[in-house]
């Protein structure tokens, strides 16, 4: 190790608190080795609503965290004494959610006098495939054994992010080749969904409708594919590696319209294959161009809609012929949870990069280029 914090150990134990979203997450790491994953999601309570409220998520972070703790702590066998480090997801996130968990992230660390370290939600997901093992995990998928690749990509999918990364060094080096420029993948999910009349989460509703319709049936639009948007690779457009899918949203909409219009069946699993075809196909297809164009050779797929089988396929396939390999972590480690905060923050204390202190602040739109909160 180097730097100013060179005498932290080689294999810290580290307690990450994840709260940016709907889980609470508590993660316990050894260096590279996960010890335990707790998550506790109010993802039940949202879906009356058909979407996740941030007030309802904040107080269900108040009400789990300190159970979610105490398990987390039980199931490792460790107490807040052995911990070395704290970590807490920072941003980006709903604010009041990130609120909670960094508060009590914050508490614990002046309580017990341990280093807080302030972690970027978007490179934790990256940070989560360098676990080598764990309890829900079996053999992982991830990049495995605590090292990354050289010329690493991450393509991060979930129901708030959609983007693509370049990391050069996890612990200082990452950025953002491209991103959403309105809803993420997910919420394109859940409000087709609901257009379908499928309910709430979207993503697995409609995954597995999908499998019964299709994909052919109806050509939806891939949204920042036109030549103006794109370029060349000598003279790239403005949103060459972007993606956009408020437009696709509203063709499911008007597509269904119609059908009712003519009063004729809605064909609700053809529509939920083609749209789902229309997502996957402009993500890998965007992903891997920009992995071809940067030298990217590995690529790491995270976040929640990382479960959705046809975009692993797909994203398997393209990849398999532009010669990139595909690494994806075990599913549990793929949503939002503590143990990913955890790892980077383990990479922080190995790097010797010192603790953000407790001055921070959450940052709701925390750019992913700050790994971590400097003191």
């Amino acid at each position: 190790m180097s730097g100013p914090y060179s005498d932290q150990p080689k294999q810290p134990l580290v307690l990450g608190i994840e709260s940016s979203c709907d889980e609470t997450g508590v993660g316990i790491v050894r260096g590279t080795t996960l010890l335990t994953n707790t998550v506790s999601s109010s993802m039940d309570e949202h879906v009356r609503f058909g979407g996740v409220i941030p007030e309802i998520a904040s107080r269900a972070h108040l009400d789990a965290f300190v159970p979610t703790l105490q398990e987390s702590l039980h199931e490792a066998g460790v107490t807040l004494d052995d911990i070395d480090a704290i970590a807490v997801t920072s941003g980006p996130g709903l604010a009041g959610a990130l609120m909670v968990g960094v508060c009590a992230a914050k508490a614990l660390a002046v309580a017990t006098g341990k280093p807080l370290y302030a972690i970027n939600h978007l490179v934790a997901h990256v940070g989560v495939g360098l676990l080598d093992s764990g309890p829900d995990a079996g053999a992982s998928a991830g990049l495995g054994a605590g090292k990354l690749p050289e010329n690493l990509g991450a393509l991060l999918v979930s129901g708030g992010h959609t983007e693509i990364l370049r990391i050069r060094s996890i612990t200082d080096d990452v950025e953002l080749l491209g991103s959403t420029i309105d809803d993420a993948a997910g919420e394109a999910y859940d409000k087709v969904a609901r257009i379908l009349g499928l309910g709430y989460p979207g993503g697995p509703a409609i995954d597995k409708l999908a499998r019964q319709g299709n994909p052919k049936s109806i050509r939806f639009p891939r949204g920042l594919t036109q030549p103006k948007y794109m370029g060349t690779a000598e003279e790239k457009g403005p949103h060459r590696y972007d993606w956009s899918f408020s437009g696709l949203k509203t063709a499911v909409a008007r597509c269904v319209e119609q059908f009712e219009a003519r009063g004729e069946e809605v064909p609700v699993a053809d529509i939920a294959a083609a749209f789902q075809e229309a997502v996957v196909d402009v993500i890998s297809s965007k992903a891997v161009l920009a992995c071809k164009e940067y030298g990217i050779t590995d690529v790491l797929l995270g976040g929640g809609v990382a479960a959705n089988s046809r975009l692993r396929e797909l994203t398997g396939q393209r990849c398999v012929s532009a010669g990139i390999k595909l690494h994806v972590p075990p599913l549990g480690l793929c949503t939002d949870n503590g143990a990913m905060v955890a790892a980077l923050g383990a990479q922080l204390i190995m790097a010797g990069i010192g603790p953000s202190g407790v001055a921070f602040a959450p940052d709701s739109s925390m750019p992913v280029t700050t790994v971590s909160v400097p003191a």
